[in-house]
Parts: C-alpha cells; structure tokens; sequence
C-alpha cells in the first residue's frame, strides 16, 4: 500500500500524485509543495521561532505552555463510507488531552456505522487516542513534528507575502 509523502497517511485508493510523490489529498499535496519551500529557510530562523513558539502560551486556549503537537485520531462512518484522520494541533497539554478525549467520544459514537472499515478503523483509532495520553511530548524540548508544523507555517508566510507583493505590483 501506498503513503502519503506528506502525512504518511495510508492511501487506499486514490490520493493525488506529484511526480513521483504520491498525497492522500489536495491539502496534502499543497503542504508537500510548502515542505519543499520550508526546507529552504535558514535553520537557524526556524530554531529561534520553534523556541518561542515552544515556551510561549498556548494558541487554542491562551494558557501557559509549554506547547507541542498533540495529534488526535477520528473516525466516522455511514453505511459503505468510512473516513478516518490524524489530526494534529498545536497546543498545550492541556489542549492536546481535550481533542483526545473528544475525538475518541466522535469515533465511538459515529465510528461503527461503516461496513466494514467502521468496524475495523473505530477501536484502532479510539486506541490511538487513549495511547496518546501515556505517549506525550518531551516537555523541556520541542518535538520535530513541531519543528515541522512550524516551517510550513513559516513557508506559508513567505508564500502568502510573495502573493501580497505580486498583486501590489500589478495592480
């Protein structure tokens, strides 16, 4: 089977290529593009925001870090469809516990209904929330999927500024 060369989400069937790369989906493929710009910004850059980023306050609730990625997993289902998902977020503990337990109450309650992914994708994705609590971020150290995350986040910036100067030229 194939994996996303993004998220490294399994692809079943379908997903969209780039060459030789293979995505589960559009935005996948458009953070793929992003990842090729963001290996590019200087390491140090990156370094310095990651820190700040990882000491400052949390951006979903405002309390106090440290923040980190904290990737939740859902399912959903109806009859002979199935999705499920990884969601990763950037946040405190805190916050990254909360999706968790949300998510895992979604996949119980509207997980099952699919035949037969539901009934093999549910106690898989509720089990990945519930391991999640035991298997947290090092708090005195940010992650490299937080490192990740905020490169694209940094890509994006530089993308959406190129954007704003070229529209302010030609208009």
């Amino acid at each position: 089977m194939a994996s996303c060369a993004y998220c490294n989400t399994t692809i079943l069937f379908g997903g969209k290529k780039q060459g030789d790369l293979r995505f589960c989906n559009a935005e996948c493929e458009q953070r793929g593009f992003l990842m090729s710009l963001a290996n590019q910004i200087p390491q140090r850059d990156v370094d310095g925001f990651v820190a700040r980023v990882h000491r400052g306050n949390c951006p979903a609730c405002d309390g106090q870090g440290p923040v980190d990625v904290h990737t939740s997993y859902r399912v959903w289902s109806a009859l002979l469809m199935t999705s499920w998902s990884s969601r990763p977020a950037i946040s405190c503990q805190s916050c990254g516990s909360k999706r968790k337990v949300g998510d895992a109450v979604f996949s119980v309650l509207l997980g099952w209904w699919g035949f037969p992914w539901g009934l093999l994708v549910t106690p898989m994705q509720v089990g990945r929330n519930i391991l999640g609590f035991f298997q947290t971020p090092d708090p005195t150290t940010p992650s490299p999927a937080l490192e990740k995350m905020l490169r694209l986040q940094l890509a994006a910036q530089v993308v959406q500024n190129q954007n704003r100067e070229q529209s302010g030229i030609n208009a």
